[in-house]
């Protein structure tokens, strides 16, 4: 059995299955990593400024000849630049969250780029389909780091109902069994960040990976409601101090102070009590590092597992 789908297709990859471009955690050895091994791999731009974004596509185009995405957080102050940079660059994927990409649509398509928004409402994918864009990925509030309010169980089905274009699903899915769910579900294949935090590849601190490993399954946490952006991370000192904030009823302009550059903290400096620890609730899933190949190919072989088993049980 071969798992492919028509996304494979459109974005010439060879299993359906996308690694999240997680800020500061996507870098580019990750991604190539996960394009190596015939998946899609996506380097986290986040607010970084366009010189930083070009080092770790560099960084990629040295480690594979595979196409790799970069996902851009519309509301960085650095959008334009970066968005000039991944022309040039002639990136083969965007990926795209925290607004609207519509401005952008027509200049990726002009050099080829294929362009993937984050959605978390039906609204907001009816939207996005007019404006052109290739596919989307629903993304369920399961997630880590930014979120809607949607699980995925429910968001997934009513937005593959409500557009043409490949549906990607994420948020809680971390194995097989995930990604067989999502295919059920409609989707034609499957993003996940949580589980890739924890490849050999993946250049966050090791701080930062032992708190993933250690997670259960309640550890995980929603901050930042009251900004109308909420994220959820894995509960530490820091994300206590945000809670409390908010309850005391906080500007969002000092929210917005305390989490300034924890992100950064956590992920590259390893302090996971002061710094945001932004992590999925499928964090208690993830139990072992290994490499990206070892994720995607045990992805892959349960799944089409999962699959038969199905077949062989109600055919």
């Amino acid at each position: 059995m071969v798992l492919k789908t028509n996304l494979c297709k459109i974005l010439g990859i060879d299993v359906p299955v996308l690694q999240g471009g997680m800020a500061w955690v996507a870098t580019g050895e990750l991604a190539a990593a996960v394009s190596e091994a015939g998946g899609l791999g996506i380097i986290g731009a986040g607010s970084a400024p366009a010189a930083v974004l070009e080092v770790e596509i560099r960084k990629a185009k040295q480690l594979t000849n595979k196409p790799f995405g970069v996902n851009i957080m519309l509301l960085s102050p650095f959008v334009d630049e970066v968005v000039d940079l991944l022309c040039r660059e002639k990136i083969a994927v965007v990926t795209t969250g925290a607004g609207n990409p519509g401005k952008y649509v027509d200049k990726f398509k002009e050099v080829g780029t294929k362009v993937i928004p984050v959605v978390s409402s039906v609204a907001l994918a009816k939207r996005l389909e007019r404006l052109g864009v290739d596919s989307m990925i629903a993304e369920g509030m399961e997630a880590g780091g930014h979120i809607g309010e949607l699980t995925t169980m429910v968001l997934v089905p009513q937005i593959v109902d409500a557009v043409s274009v490949p549906i990607i699903a994420a948020g809680g899915i971390a194995d097989g069994r995930g990604a067989a769910a999502a295919l059920c579900l409609g989707a034609q294949g499957v993003q996940l960040g949580t589980r890739f935090i924890c490849a050999d590849e993946c250049t966050a601190h090791q701080n930062y990976k032992d708190l993933v490993l250690k997670a259960k399954d309640r550890d995980t946490a929603v901050t930042g409601r009251s900004t109308g952006h909420p994220v959820r991370v894995i509960y530490n000192k820091l994300a206590r101090e945000y809670d409390a904030l908010e309850k005391e009823g906080a500007s969002p302009e000092e929210l917005e102070r305390l989490g300034a550059g924890k992100l950064a903290l956590a992920v590259r400096e390893g302090d996971v009590v002061n710094g945001s620890v932004m992590a999925g609730q499928a964090a208690s899933m993830v139990n072992k590092t290994e490499s990206a190949s070892a994720i995607v190919s045990d992805i892959v072989e349960e799944t089409k597992r999962v699959i038969l088993e199905l077949r062989e049980k109600f055919c």
